[in-house]
């Protein structure tokens, strides 16, 4: 174990900012609850955050979890390409985006693996890229119940945190298939934004406040 909740779990977040550009990455169980640790280190209670109409169900459902109300924008067409703002936040919701150096700074910005139409695949999982150290820490210690890299018999409990950390099979997993991302070269390949249907979440009255 080192300063993550495993060894393996630290390398697989150093490979992780070395493609896609973030100073620092926290891997999580899965990226809604990367939006919903962001949402709760922003401190969002009782803020309108805007997103998207269409879009994947469970980032309205970590906005209101997080104690801020959601705000539709309106998507034209059926569909949502990419990586886009929760207004007027520094989280992202960058489940349809992963390639070489797409960090943007002075943002949180929450990846996924979960599913098999994502870019990167090691079949669960999620990731936070920011560049905001304090946040890095938050974000350890909140992934793991608060725990710092220590035991339980050693720690001296002071943080309410989530049980949202990666297990240590897929860190290997994603390890093990990072390097398809590269060339024979070693130089980073660029890969494309998916696009995905989603349906209309504004019709929908389990969202009003």
């Amino acid at each position: 174990m080192g300063y993550g909740v495993y060894k393996v779990t630290d390398e697989f977040e150093k490979r992780l900012s070395e493609y896609t550009g973030a100073p620092y990455c926290v891997t999580v169980d899965n990226a809604s609850n990367a939006i919903f640790l962001c949402l709760m280190y922003e401190k969002v209670k009782g803020l309108d955050i805007t997103i998207p109409s269409r879009t994947y169900p469970s980032v309205p459902c970590e906005i209101i979890h997080a104690g801020a109300k959601v705000k539709w924008e309106k998507v034209k067409g059926e569909s949502i390409k990419g990586a886009y703002q929760l207004k007027p936040t520094k989280v992202w919701d960058s489940a349809l985006r992963f390639t070489a150096d797409m960090y943007i700074p002075d943002t949180h910005m929450c990846i996924s693996f979960t599913g098999p139409y994502k870019t990167f695949k090691p079949s669960k999982g999620g990731a936070i890229l920011t560049d905001d150290y304090d946040a890095f820490l938050w974000f350890k210690r909140a992934r793991y119940s608060g725990r710092r890299a220590c035991s339980y018999h050693e720690d001296n409990f002071d943080m309410l945190g989530w049980n949202f950390y990666m297990m240590p099979e897929l860190a290997a997993r994603g390890l093990l298939l990072i390097d398809q991302f590269y060339d024979s070269k070693g130089n980073k390949k660029k890969m494309d934004d998916l696009e995905m249907r989603y349906p209309d979440l504004s019709k929908f009255k389990i969202y009003e406040p």
